[in-house]
């Protein structure tokens, strides 16, 4: 019988990371006969270590391929997957155990339907990592504003049938970091006319640790992924895309007091911080 869920995890050199976040699937509340999870070695050092204690637990497939990005792995893991639907999560994700169950009622609502949920900072010690997800948490609140129609989801919580992943293209190729594919994909699925549906309680934890010399090449590459994401929509509509209006900004930095972080002028310097370095990753892409 084939399984109900594939669920991908492209990696590359991160076996801890990895060892977790099957460990995380084992403990999933959904049952093991309907699922199969699929690791991509996106061109590092074998897994073996990280996966081998798993065998007995989760139906885990290890594939390799040469070294061209998460949106490449994972267009990999599915092209082997044997699910009716296929879910994404990161290496450095810790799935909630009712992750794939929350997932499950929501995709049941249309075929052509893309779900995810809620992504959360793990490493609250971390004042780097907090702010990184802090800011995706307010591009969720910002992007997702109408409550009818969700227009943005991150690739580490998320999940569609099959077949309308592959009907869309998949992720593109072409964006060779983790860096706007998910918010690309995302905006042809609706451009498509497909829906996409928030998942409240299909809950991912982040736990990805960050210095500020990795959160500033972080943000910096996510400006690369960005003037990329803006050439790929501008060719696809014919049109320029327009720039987030000053409110994007001011609502940024006020975020840390609205949320009711601590230390909340701390965070939104980092934040300042964040789209500084995203700028410059932009206008670093547009020049080359």
């Amino acid at each position: 019988m084939s399984p109900a869920f594939s669920v991908i995890i492209p990696t590359y050199q991160r076996p801890e990371e990895l060892s977790k976040c099957l460990a995380a699937l084992s403990g999933l509340d959904y049952p093991r006969e309907r699922l199969e999870v699929i690791v991509v070695n996106d061109g590092g050092r074998p897994m073996d270590d990280a996966i081998d204690p798993f065998l007995g637990h989760l139906n885990v497939t290890s594939v390799s391929q040469k070294h061209s990005g998460p949106a490449a792995a994972r267009n990999t893991g599915v092209a082997r997957a044997q699910g009716t639907y296929v879910a994404f999560t990161d290496d450095d994700c810790r799935p909630d155990p009712m992750w794939l169950t929350e997932l499950e009622v929501q995709l049941g609502a249309g075929a052509e339907v893309m779900v995810g949920g809620p992504v959360v900072n793990k490493l609250e010690d971390n004042v780097y990592s907090a702010a990184s997800q802090l800011l995706v948490t307010y591009l969720y609140q910002y992007y997702n504003a109408n409550g009818r129609q969700t227009l943005f989801l991150a690739s580490n919580n998320m999940a569609m049938a099959r077949d309308a992943f592959l009907a869309a293209g998949g992720f593109d190729a072409r964006f060779p970091r983790a860096a706007a594919e998910d918010r690309e994909l995302c905006d042809r699925w609706t451009h498509s006319g497909k829906r996409i549906v928030y998942a409240e309680g299909a809950i991912v934890r982040h736990s990805h640790r960050l210095t500020l010399c990795s959160f500033w090449r972080q943000h910096f590459q996510y400006g690369r992924g960005a003037h990329r994401y803006r050439q790929a929509r501008a060719q696809r509509d014919a049109i320029p895309v327009k720039v987030e209006p000053l409110r994007f900004y001011t609502g940024l930095l006020r975020y840390p007091w609205t949320a009711g972080v601590p230390r909340p002028l701390r965070t939104a310097t980092l934040l300042f911080i964040a789209q500084l370095a995203n700028a410059m990753g932009f206008f670093r892409e547009k020049t080359r």
